[in-house]
């Protein structure tokens, strides 16, 4: 994540935890396999971009073993704590501002980080940057414009509230400078941006209880801004949250798009 001013989902909130819960839930077996497809073994020297939680740090830590290295950098490290051992480095930085934390890394990768960085281009410029020459780069990214309900499936009053809510949350992400369309772009960004063997696929869970755990943890944690910005009530937020807890709604994410390639 990079340093904004009013930045809607920060690590040190009670939900933060959670979200990077359902998170790991929903997205790792689809990171993970890509990294595997990607190669990561031992000795490599990995950069993690904006690693929020430790569930991607700690199964790179042990692929690359003694002898590799994991640098995991985020604005702000509360959560990764646990992972801070070797080979795990974590460092306080702010990818759409500093300078890489290195270079001639071997994987370069960051999951639902660049959509909320302002300076996007920057970072990207920086990423590849600090990639040795065949080097891979992974860059996976939500794009909610694609899909932009939390409830595909709106056939009742409950799914009708929590799509609106769903449209509240994506109001203040927008009014925070994050790009909702930015997951379809990274095939095209990686191709300019000189990287070779650019591949890209999409994945997008409908329906999985860490769905709701991700919702109820949103939801809660933007709770504040919903009322005070004047896109929903109290009630609204209570009545949807006893509606997520009730289990009976299909809940879905945007879709995540993973992007990857080499460097020439």
């Amino acid at each position: 994540m990079t340093r904004t001013h009013g930045y809607l989902l920060g690590n040190q909130q009670d939900e933060a935890g959670e979200r990077f819960d359902a998170f790991a839930t929903l997205f790792d077996p689809t990171t993970f396999r890509h990294l595997e497809r990607l190669g990561v073994g031992p000795g490599w020297l990995c950069w993690e971009v904006g690693a929020g939680g430790t569930s991607v740090v700690s199964w790179l830590a042990k692929k690359v073993g003694p002898t590799g290295r994991v640098v995991a950098t985020d604005i702000d490290t509360t959560q990764l704590t646990p992972a801070a051992r070797p080979p795990v480095e974590v460092r306080v930085h702010d990818v759409g501002a500093d300078e890489p934390p290195g270079e001639e890394f071997d994987l370069v990768h960051a999951r639902l980080v660049l959509v909320h960085v302002p300076d996007r281009e920057r970072a990207l410029r920086s990423m590849i940057s600090a990639l040795r020459p065949g080097g891979r780069l992974l860059i996976e990214d939500a794009d909610p414009a694609l899909q932009p309900l939390v409830c595909p499936d709106e056939h009742g009053p409950e799914q009708q509230l929590a799509n609106r809510l769903r449209n509240g949350f994506r109001e203040l992400l927008a009014d925070r400078g994050a790009d909702l369309s930015y997951g379809r772009r990274l095939p095209r960004l990686l191709r300019e941006a000189g990287l070779r063997q650019v591949e890209a696929d999409a994945y997008f869970p409908v329906a999985s209880p860490a769905c709701a755990a991700l919702e109820s943890a949103t939801i809660r944690q933007i709770r504040d801004r919903l009322v005070t910005e004047g896109l929903a009530t109290d009630k609204d937020i209570d009545r949807h949250l006893a509606n997520v807890a009730a289990g009976g709604m299909d809940l879905a994410t945007a879709p995540m798009i993973s992007a990857w390639g080499r460097k020439a």
